[in-house]
């Protein structure tokens, strides 16, 4: 057993680094042909997939059974490309057995959801898939399971559909990237720079984890993945710093979480909603970088109003990290890729193009400034690492074709558009309401990039009838599409941080979900003050005004929140400041003007409390 193990994990990583060599071939020379392409993508994704469950499996019976499915799946593949290349000369209907391994493919790939990303995608597939064929009498779409096959399975719709082909043209080339600077050392450096940045401040430890986790999280296709290779440096510092253990996992999980929201990158989410809307990418990120600066500030403000409760200071002047001349040297392996990344962006280049030139500036600077990955078996450990993400993504993004498909095929987003629409009365506010309710429930359990595919197509068309502007719904929906991990029940990068913190789960699910709360805030600014987003039109006395607002709202709800966990204020004042808040985010001059005036006399009520009694408890 342990021989045939060994094997599938070669086979695995041999898989995962022609993976990653087609991504950046892909990326640097373009698709050589798209139907055997994206096919074996698909196929080289599952197999590695499948392969990598058994790596500590002990049962043989299982071990035959994945490898059975690994061939079968490469053989539907190998049908579907046969009968895709055939399609473009001649017009051919697919054979019922054709249709039948259609459906046995759908199966492998809900099958592989479930193994890697649990239950509540699986979930989502199966109501799918049931909605899609059930009769109209019991609400279904009382589609034809031939028909299904033939949309979702035998044509560049579906499982081949627009996911698959922007991951596997335009973001892999960024996992790739992404691993490179992980494996070099790279991201060691910008941890380091975080540490050395925050140390004099109040709690620096904690900061040191919301800088590094945003430097590094705009590259990080996943919060989890984010919260894994960060938190494990970062998280038992912000334990010794003197904070609660669900404290420290709560705020490696919300600052994560916040690389996906962060500018330039975005998780990739960035690139997928340049295709999706057909706005210029530099005007996205652009429009982003506002709204992402001001979640990271709410988290510094979070952090210091707990250091300041907990009594903790500064680190220590002796044990503060200092960045030498080397250190800020190896950084610009992450910087100058950047720079060229942004630059040709802006000149025009495509996505592709600036990744591919991105990823060999990356590649070359590692080389020179970190000695250790000068070896093959680093370049090596990268490639296989960036593989396994890329299958990963492609697993996933292939269930949410099949997602997206059937929403295509009956008409499910506008259903839905028509059904928040008339529920809330055509009132934008509790339509948003809704729509936040929704994005987080369709993202949990699903990383950044699908959630916001999924989500666009659902939710977009009833944003769109409510007059918001484009990027303005888009941006809506990637921000509570990422914050369902850190939304309780399926917090999933809080889940991740928890073991590394020591902490419970859940605990540790509703911390990341208090210290984030601000992000639940800002999606509202950008739609009801546009100037944020910096789009055509703007006014600098707009972008003012929502600039204070915001500052002004975030502390109000993050002391409000801490006084609710610990009772050291009167339970009036803690509404006081909640009330304050919301009044000054609605779009109604009269009340945001009443919650700024409110806001403001608590804001000096707090100074005057602060100077009659300097105990950190008076924060």
């Amino acid at each position: 057993m342990n021989a045939l193990r060994a094997t599938g994990r070669v086979v695995a990583d041999v898989l995962a680094v022609v993976l990653a060599c087609g991504a950046i071939y892909t990326a640097g020379f373009g698709v050589f042909d798209n139907v055997i392409y994206y096919g074996s993508i698909v196929a080289i994704a599952m197999i590695i997939s499948i392969l990598s469950w058994d790596a500590q499996e002990r049962s043989v019976l299982r071990f035959v059974f994945h490898a059975a499915l690994a061939v079968l799946f490469v053989y539907i593949s190998w049908v579907w490309i046969s009968f895709m290349l055939e399609q473009e000369e001649f017009l051919l209907d697919a054979e019922q057995w054709q249709l039948v391994l259609a459906w046995v493919a759908f199966a492998v790939v809900a099958y592989a959801t479930w193994r890697i990303f649990g239950l509540p995608m699986l979930v989502v597939f199966a109501l799918v898939a049931l909605y899609v064929l059930l009769p109209s009498r019991f609400f279904g779409a009382g589609e034809d399971w031939t028909r299904v096959a033939e949309n979702l399975w035998y044509s560049s719709d579906g499982v081949f559909g627009r996911p698959v082909e922007v991951v596997g043209r335009t973001v892999l080339v960024f996992i790739v990237f992404g691993a490179v600077l992980q494996t070099s050392g790279a991201g060691n450096v910008l941890l380091k720079m975080a540490f050395a940045a925050t140390g004099r401040f109040a709690g620096g430890a904690a900061h040191a984890s919301i800088v590094g986790s945003a430097l590094f999280g705009t590259m990080s296709g996943a919060a989890v993945a984010n919260v894994v290779s960060t938190g494990v440096f970062t998280i038992p510092i912000i334990k010794k710093a003197g904070f609660k253990p669900k404290f420290a996992g709560g705020v490696e999980a919300a600052a994560s979480t916040g690389g996906q929201i962060m500018p330039p990158v975005m998780g990739v989410v960035a690139f997928m909603m340049a295709d999706v809307t057909g706005i210029a990418y530099v005007n996205i990120v652009l429009a982003a970088l506002i709204p992402a600066v001001f979640y990271y500030i709410s988290l510094f403000v979070v952090v210091l109003l707990e250091s300041r409760k907990l009594g903790i200071g500064a680190v220590p002047a002796a044990e503060r990290e200092t960045m030498t001349s080397r250190d800020w040297i190896n950084s610009t392996s992450f910087f100058l890729p950047l720079l060229l990344l942004v630059v040709l962006l802006a000149m025009g280049r495509t996505v592709q193009f600036a990744g591919y030139y991105a990823l060999i500036a990356a590649t070359v600077l590692s080389l020179i400034l970190f000695p250790s990955f000068r070896h093959p078996s680093a370049w090596w450990r990268a490639l296989v690492s960036a593989g396994s993400t890329a299958a990963t993504l492609l697993v996933i993004v292939a269930a949410v074709g099949f997602v997206i498909g059937v929403i295509n095929m009956t008409g499910v987003g506008l259903k839905m558009a028509q059904l928040i629409l008339s529920v809330s009365g055509s009132s934008l506010f509790f339509s948003l309401v809704l729509v936040m309710i929704g994005c987080l429930i369709m993202g949990m359990g699903v990383p950044s990039v699908p959630a916001y595919l999924i989500i666009a197509v659902v939710m977009g068309p009833a944003l769109g009838k409510l007059g918001v502007t484009t990027i303005s719904a888009h941006l809506f929906m990637v921000y509570f599409g990422v914050l369902s991990v850190v939304t309780p029940p399926v917090a999933l990068a809080a889940f991740a941080a928890a073991p590394l913190a020591g902490a419970k789960p859940m605990a540790t699910g509703f911390e990341a979900l208090r210290i984030s709360i601000a992000g639940f805030i800002i999606p509202f600014i950008f739609v009801y003050h546009t100037d944020i987003l910096l789009i055509d039109g703007f006014t600098v006395a707009g972008l003012a005004w929502a600039i204070g607002a915001f500052l002004l709202a975030t502390w109000l709800i993050a002391s409000a929140m801490a006084r609710f966990e610990r009772l050291t204020l009167p339970p009036w004042q803690s509404v006081a400041r909640l009330v304050c808040a919301v009044a000054l985010l609605v779009p109604q001059p009269f009340l945001s003007l009443a919650g700024a005036v409110g806001g403001v006399l608590l804001l000096f009520e707090h100074k005057i409390a602060s100077a009659r009694d300097a105990s950190p408890k008076t924060t």
